[in-house]
């Protein structure tokens, strides 16, 4: 799968898209098909703030329980009430309607130094090439 362009990304496999203060976060690709099937969501309420490296829900797949990290801090402004019904949308659009919550960021410019999509995918490829060493 090929990582959206104008989206910015974590070490911990998180995503940013920015429009403005506002950014919506998900998980990514990899990390979802590392994960396997999704089966539960737990995400912030509605005004809760995130901090930046620190977790703000989490994924559980039939494989485990992983902590989301937050990529940036703010203000939680929207949560994805649909992946309660439905958390296979992570695994079916990742970077789509699974998108986990939306987040007026206190500093945009803390995501500038999160990855661009080619950063990423060469984060990816070492990370796969030292698991099979």
């Amino acid at each position: 799968m090929a990582y959206p362009a104008n989206y910015r990304y974590t070490k911990e496999h998180e995503w940013v898209d920015l429009k403005g203060d506002l950014a919506a976060i998900g998980i990514t690709d990899y990390a979802q098909h590392e994960l396997g099937d999704v089966v539960f969501v737990e995400l912030p309420k509605v005004g809760s703030k995130i901090e930046a490296g620190k977790t703000f829900g989490t994924v559980e797949s039939v494989k485990a329980v992983s902590d989301i990290y937050a990529p940036a801090s703010g203000e939680v402004v929207e949560a994805n009430d649909v992946l309660h019904n439905t958390p296979e949308n992570i695994n079916t659009d990742p970077h789509g309607a699974g998108w986990l919550i939306k987040v007026r960021l206190a500093s945009p410019s803390e995501v500038s130094g999160l990855m661009d999509s080619a950063a990423y995918e060469a984060y990816i490829a070492s990370q796969s090439k030292e698991a099979s060493a």
